[in-house]
């Protein structure tokens, strides 16, 4: 059987991989989920690329996992009388109404400005070019000097670093985005620009009135959401680490040590996390990466991290099948140095049966040298659980439910695998031992563990452990 990298790898499509031949060859090159960027595209657009995911099939004979990352409240340049450069020392207009001169930079309509003041940082795209105010004209338009200059063009990002703004959780195209991915059945959504923990509440109540129950990824990039951190990973079901505009709203020296706080604090509460931005990004035009970027990499899995996206590498870039084998030859070759035995974490102050028995499952692996171990699950819970302490062994979660096959493919270490139904752990060995010898993940005669919940079929149940011999 084929080795399984741990940390699984998220792809974005984009024009350079849309073709069924190039999405094919990157699910053999070794992608784990495929990202659709809601920000770029119209409804049939997206539409399409979901639908085009959905007819692929990866290993285990199910249809990929797909995130639907939503647009969110991004501020760019709407539009300007016409593109020009502007030099350092250059006096400017930033509107969120109309243009004043020829040198307006009109933003995102209904932006108000009220709480900025004299001295404020403005980055445009990506810190790219870089404003500092000079003076508050009305709520809606600022007068800028600039400190680094650069091109102004329609569509690039707007960032106003240590202020908060007024604006919405959500905008009107993601209302329609969460409608129509819902509709196609995508198994997680991405909220871009989370600030707060309250700020799922709002997608929660979309989603139930949609009638749908799928996961939310928090993607932090706003530097209020390093204000409420502990409180955002705890609500939502998983988080990402967007280092672009993380490194925008915060200064670029503090995103290292962001990026191991986050993956520390999901890791210890049990919630997947990935990190996003950069990974290969000389990879766009080059067909190999930088020893830099290598080092990026490993040092993501060394921190914990349960899953790597690549996004402009994929959707724009030259190479995207040669990106996908790059990051998981890095993947392999820095999993094999690592023994999670002993970087395995403490289950804490907050002892539950079923962390007790995911961390002992995982202990007991160690010390009893089993093959594998098998756990049995519905919503996905206890696979997750099993995860978290970060196991040596591989990790078989099986499954009667589809959707939580899909979902489980970001998460750290675990291979999932679709099922017959089960209503009773009478039929778990016989069940478990069929799949395990058909599929090659075991030989007759060598131990596994089974760990799952009774009653079956209820979250956060897991509560019984039993080492087999196949």
């Amino acid at each position: 059987m084929m080795i399984q990298n741990r940390t699984k790898i998220i792809a974005t499509v984009g024009p350079a991989c849309i073709k069924m031949t190039t999405l094919k060859k990157m699910v053999n090159a070794g992608v784990n989920a495929f990202r659709v960027n809601m920000s770029h595209g119209s409804q049939e657009d997206k539409k399409e690329i979901i639908q085009k995911i959905k007819e692929l099939k990866m290993p285990n004979g199910e249809r990929p996992c797909i995130i639907a990352d939503l647009a969110g409240p991004k501020i760019r340049v709407r539009k300007t009388i016409i593109e020009f450069e502007i030099k350092k020392r250059d006096t400017v207009l930033i509107s969120s109404e109309n243009a004043i001169n020829e040198k307006t930079i009109i933003v995102s309509k209904g932006i108000q400005f009220s709480k900025i003041k004299k001295g404020a940082s403005i980055k445009i795209n990506d810190g790219r070019i870089q404003l500092k105010v000079e003076k508050r004209l009305s709520p809606t338009l600022l007068q800028c000097i600039t400190t680094i200059g650069g091109k102004i063009e329609k569509g690039k990002g707007v960032n106003f670093p240590g202020i908060t703004l007024q604006l919405p959780t959500l905008t009107p195209q993601d209302y329609e985005d969460l409608k129509l991915a819902s509709a196609e059945g995508v198994d997680w959504f991405a909220l871009s620009f989370v600030r707060s923990a309250n700020d799922k509440a709002e997608i929660d109540k979309v989603l139930k009135n949609l009638k749908v129950t799928i996961p939310i990824i928090a993607k932090i990039e706003k530097w209020e959401a390093l204000q409420d951190l502990n409180a955002i990973i705890h609500k939502f079901d998983a988080v990402m680490v967007a280092r672009g505009d993380l490194g925008v709203e915060t200064p670029q020296e503090q995103v290292p040590l962001a990026q191991k706080m986050i993956i520390k604090q999901a890791n210890i509460m049990g919630k997947p996390v990935i990190i996003a931005t950069q990974m290969l990004e000389s990879m766009v035009s080059e067909p190999v990466p930088t020893r830099a970027e290598v080092s990026d990499i490993a040092n993501s899995i060394f921190d914990g991290s349960d899953a790597l996206m690549v996004t402009g590498e994929t959707a724009i870039g030259m190479h995207p099948v040669e990106v996908i084998k790059v990051l998981k030859k890095v993947i392999l070759e820095t999993e094999k140095t690592i023994n999670f035995d002993l970087v395995r974490q403490p289950i804490g102050q907050n002892k539950k049966t079923a962390d007790a028995i995911s961390h002992a499952t995982c202990q007991v692996a160690q010390d009893v040298a089993v093959e594998c171990i098998v756990t049995m699950t519905h919503s996905g819970s206890t696979a997750s659980m099993i995860s978290r302490y970060r196991p040596n062994g591989r990790v078989i979660a099986l499954t009667p439910i589809r959707k939580t096959c899909r979902r489980l493919a970001i998460v750290w270490g675990i291979s999932p695998f679709r099922i017959i139904e089960y209503k009773n752990t009478e039929e778990i060995t016989a069940i478990i031992e069929k799949e395990l010898i058909t599929r090659s993940i075991i030989k007759s005669g060598k131990k596994y563990i089974i760990t799952g919940g009774v009653p079956v079929g209820i979250p956060g149940t897991t509560n019984y452990l039993s080492i087999q011999r196949a």
